[in-house]
């Protein structure tokens, strides 16, 4: 089924509850009554409510309600965020460097506005161990506080301990280039 609104001649029940195209409230009328009245204004006879007992049709220019629709579509396609996940991937025994390393690439992350899944493998006997990941990510989370919080707390996954980090919403995202210009003045 089509989830355009059926217009003048596609209406097919005896009698709707009529809107002028001002929103003043017209009344019960025949469909004859009604596209009579939609052809004398030069309008459109647009059902707007089909499931209601009459179905209620108002009158409009229907390809000026069409293009206005498209726009308001447009500019809240425009004004919608993207979200991106980044993921982290770390081991229970990580080295001090190797960790470093690990928790710049997840502030660098965080600072560019996306979210950072942190994820720590378990092999073998470690296993046994879940509170040494727990720890970790805890670590992390706090190393991180003062660019994003966890937004999923760290929770046990098959082999898997998963953690969710969000930026903070004060925080506006860095752009990739003054990014890349500020860590060259770094050097």
């Amino acid at each position: 089924m089509s989830s355009e609104p059926r217009i003048n001649d596609r209406i097919r029940v005896p009698e709707v509850r009529l809107v002028g195209p001002q929103g003043e409230q017209v009344g019960i009328v025949r469909i004859e009554d009604a596209l009579r009245l939609a052809q004398e204004a030069d309008l459109d006879l647009v059902e707007v409510a089909p499931q209601a007992r009459p179905p209620v049709c108002k009158l409009m220019d229907y390809g000026k309600f069409k293009y206005e629709s498209a726009q308001k579509a447009r500019e809240a396609r425009r004004n919608q965020q993207l979200t991106v996940i980044k993921e982290q991937k770390l081991r229970p025994k990580i080295d001090t460097h190797d960790y470093e390393t690990k928790k710049k690439a997840v502030a660098r992350f965080l600072e560019h506005g996306n979210k950072v899944k942190v994820t720590i493998m378990f092999r073998g006997r470690e296993q046994s161990r879940p509170e040494l990941g727990f720890r970790l990510l805890q670590r992390l989370a706090d190393d991180v506080a003062e660019l994003g919080f966890v937004e999923a707390a760290p929770k046990q996954d098959g082999r898997n301990m998963i953690m969710v980090l969000a930026p903070h919403k004060n925080v506006k995202p860095r752009s990739k280039a003054a990014a890349s210009a500020e860590d060259t003045r770094e050097e």
